[in-house]
């Protein structure tokens, strides 16, 4: 099981201190966390693509290929990749040539992206949200599987004989996530071709990623590409680490109650007993993260969100330590020994091009 962070990259006040960190330092945070994360022994790095403020990572591509070139065994992924406002082309160009730079350490997750003003910037509207999405990943498929493409939709104009450049590594296209909080849309169309589905678990409660999670593995299962149990599900979810539970609260408290998304609304008892948001001590991370499995079935990733809020980066890497010595190695044993058989691990560019490869040699037998 892959175990990594993702990070929204917003730039928020300190609202201990009341220092609000420049784009600058923030943009450095950001790679010094991934640093971080594999230093640690996480197995994934994803970053958020926004391009508004108070959000800086509207390039996800320049970042993961600088974090890529301080790295040596992080996945890279993204958290999301907007398939609705970006150009399928410059997708299938930008991530295959990020593949190439990082040796294959590359996968990506797909989402419509909830902030209205963004679309008409992009020359889109927001509420073609869901068909966009469904057109611009049916062009990105195919991109990066022909090598000549003729194509004709709606939101684009047509292509005649176009190839993407480069082509995916090896000839194989980066594993795709297709991430979602409450689209029943996304989940068909990561079951339709057989792609990963993230359920970005962190602001509803279990039932309803529990409801997510089922369609789309019902429906993995009915387009063919398994059984429900060999679905590829991703989790998201959020956690703020001290030693004792009670330390925790009182150091993060200040930080959700003044939070961009949900500060002034719940209380923090409230989201965390009705989201998967775990304040406590590594051991309470554990159990709880564990407990998703009881809703969600066996999965193959699970992310945490640890930087937002205006924490401080010393902070965050304290974070990222309780994680990797105390809570992810724990995790790791309990998960792999829970999970069946025939149940796969997440895909990778090695198991990817290994299975091509089998594929290739059956059918020559």
């Amino acid at each position: 099981m892959q175990f990594g962070i993702f990070t929204v990259g917003d730039v928020t006040v300190d609202p201990t201190t009341g220092r609000e960190p420049t784009e600058h330092e923030r943009i450095k945070a950001m790679v010094a966390i991934a640093v971080k994360a594999e230093e640690v022994g996480l197995d994934v790095f994803a970053t958020g693509e926004h391009h508004n403020p108070p959000f800086v990572p509207s390039s996800p591509t320049t970042l993961l290929g600088h974090i890529a070139a301080r790295t040596e065994r992080l996945l890279l992924s993204t958290s999301t990749t907007l398939i609705t406002t970006n150009d399928p082309v410059k997708i299938a160009e930008d991530y295959a040539m990020l593949q190439h730079l990082a040796d294959g350490r590359v996968d990506l997750m797909m989402g419509r992206g909830n902030t209205g003003p963004v679309y008409p910037w992009f020359g889109q509207d927001i509420r073609n949200g869901i068909p966009l999405a469904i057109e611009n990943y049916d062009l990105l498929h195919r991109l990066w599987r022909e090598d000549v493409v003729d194509w004709k939709g709606r939101f684009r104009t047509p292509l005649q004989s176009f190839t993407s450049t480069p082509r995916p590594l090896d000839g194989v296209p980066p594993f795709v996530w297709h991430g979602s909080i409450r689209s029943p849309e996304i989940a068909e169309q990561a079951a339709y071709y057989g792609d990963g589905f993230f359920a970005n678990h962190i602001f509803w409660p279990a039932e309803h990623t529990q409801r997510m999670v089922g369609l789309y593995r019902q429906r993995f299962a009915h387009y063919g590409h398994g059984t429900p149990e060999q679905a590829i599900v991703g989790l998201g979810g959020q956690v703020f680490l001290r030693r004792n539970s009670q330390d925790a609260v009182r150091e993060f408290r200040p930080y959700f109650d003044n939070a961009p998304v949900y500060g002034h609304g719940p209380s923090l008892e409230e989201f965390t007993r009705e989201t998967p948001l775990t304040v406590g001590s590594p051991q309470q991370v554990i159990d709880r993260t564990l407990g998703f499995r009881e809703y969600v079935g066996d999965y193959q990733r699970q992310l945490f969100l640890v930087d937002h809020a205006g924490l401080p980066l010393k902070t965050v890497l304290e974070q990222l330590d309780l994680l990797g010595e105390e809570v992810v190695p724990v995790l790791r044993k309990e998960f792999d020994a829970l999970r069946p058989a025939h149940v796969p691990e997440a895909p990778t560019h090695a198991s990817l091009l290994a299975a091509r490869d089998a594929a290739a040699m059956d059918a020559v037998r």
